[in-house]
């Protein structure tokens, strides 16, 4: 399945988390290799949504607040420099409506052989 277009990406989330520096867990830096700054929040929303759009969610997990699915491929940076990412994602419990939840660099590819 995929996430669906109405899928609900905070601001908060892009300006006031993923695009801010953190002395531990810090995506800031990883995200600026791709041009994703403060500046423009906007294009990293416009990349999240496309990598979501175009690779199947994989159903990782469930809690009291729904239902988690993970988003695994390559963010398209402005800048021509793409980053591998998993995305998480959850259908959530009281609406039924899909929101991101958050995004790492993904670690290791599974097609590397």
């Amino acid at each position: 399945m995929k996430i669906p277009a109405d899928a609900i990406i905070p601001d908060d989330k892009l300006t006031r988390y993923l695009l801010v520096y953190k002395a531990r867990n810090d995506k800031s830096k990883f995200l600026g290799q791709a041009g994703f700054t403060q500046e423009n929040p906007e294009a990293l929303r416009a990349a999240i949504e496309s990598l979501a759009e175009s690779v199947e969610a994989v159903e990782d997990g469930t809690n009291e607040y729904g239902i988690f699915y993970r988003v695994e491929g390559d963010l398209l940076g402005i800048n021509g420099v793409n980053l591998p990412v998993v995305t998480i994602w959850l259908q959530r419990q009281s609406d039924g409506k899909f929101q991101f939840v958050t995004l790492k660099p993904r670690k290791e590819s599974r097609h590397d052989a």
